[in-house]
């Protein structure tokens, strides 16, 4: 039974999952901006949201988490330049824009998932 059981699956298991999350994330924070299928956007927002709202706090706990779920590099971005850019902001740190075209091969609906300035 899935009681509780919130999220998308994207016909994946769950490393691939897992993977496909970390992969996005770390080239959303690196490019801060990419283009990505809609589903892929709406599960990759809040886990990116939740990063920098928790490298606001600026403490030792903040970069040691986000370190365990991104690659090092990302986690010196997240940590010391997003977090400084929107300690004033209160949240909605990502945008999604909806792209006129869909993708070829299967006709998904396609978005830009941004860092807002």
């Amino acid at each position: 039974m899935r009681h509780s059981n919130t999220g998308k699956k994207l016909h994946r298991e769950t490393g691939q999952r897992t993977a496909l999350v970390k992969i996005l994330t770390h080239n959303l924070i690196m490019k801060e901006s990419i283009k990505t299928t809609k589903a892929k956007a709406s599960m990759v927002k809040p886990y990116v949201e939740r990063l920098i709202t928790r490298a606001k706090k600026q403490d030792l706990v903040a970069l040691r988490h986000v370190l365990s779920k991104v690659s090092e590099k990302a986690a010196n971005k997240i940590y010391y330049d997003l977090a400084k850019r929107y300690m004033d902001r209160q949240g909605g740190y990502t945008r999604v824009l909806k792209l006129e075209k869909v993708r070829l091969k299967d006709a998904s609906k396609m978005v830009l998932l941004e860092l807002v300035k």
